[in-house]
């Protein structure tokens, strides 16, 4: 197996990609320490494999965010059916520069945007009409304007420190590989299945 993990991952996703006709390449399990002690997960979507970090993004003021701030430290797992293959990361998040989270926003649909400017994710809502009608206005204001980033809504760059690939055999004898970083240098460790 090579020994670098980020030509691995770049490997298999394009693999994956190129196999699946339905499925979410690009979702995956985010685990967070949460607000109140207990893991909490949640699947996003990665934005893109930059520069040896993972980057995810969204709103800044969710629980998902809050719980960043808190600790940094965070897990990431991708399933891909098709392939048949698991990654599961851990590692440590860094906020993106506002720069990079415009680059990240801009590119996005007008629906997606309005929704990120008007949705306070998370919170408690008493009726959903309520958040219906806010759109229709936003989507009347802004027909033929664009939506500007809302100072809320940023991203992450998750630095791993771990990263285990899975390959499931029908055999039971899964391929499991572990890449740990010490002192800079990724080492390798097989894992029995």
């Amino acid at each position: 197996m090579n020994l670098d993990p980020f030509q691995i991952f770049t490997k298999w996703y394009a693999e994956e990609l190129d196999k699946s006709t339905n499925s979410l390449p690009a979702a995956c399990c985010i685990s967070t320490i949460g607000l109140d002690g207990y893991p909490n997960a949640r699947f996003v979507s990665l934005k893109e494999l930059k520069n040896d970090t993972f980057i995810i993004t969204g709103p800044l003021q969710s629980r998902k965010g809050l719980e960043i701030e808190k600790s940094s430290k965070i897990a990431i797992t991708f399933w891909w059916e098709t392939t048949q293959r698991q990654i599961r990361i851990q590692g440590n998040a860094t906020k993106i520069n506002e720069e990079e989270a415009i680059s990240y926003f801009d590119p996005r649909t007008k629906k997606s945007k309005i929704i990120s400017m008007i949705s306070e994710q998370g919170n408690t809502i008493e009726n959903i009409d309520v958040l219906k009608q806010k759109f229709s206005e936003a989507e009347s204001i802004y027909k033929n304007n664009d939506v500007v980033k809302p100072e809320n809504w940023g991203g992450y760059a998750i630095q791993p420190i771990r990263i285990e690939f899975m390959e499931f055999k029908t055999n039971r004898f899964h391929q499991r590989t572990l890449f740990q970083l010490n002192n800079k240098i990724w080492k390798t460790t097989i894992l029995q299945p």
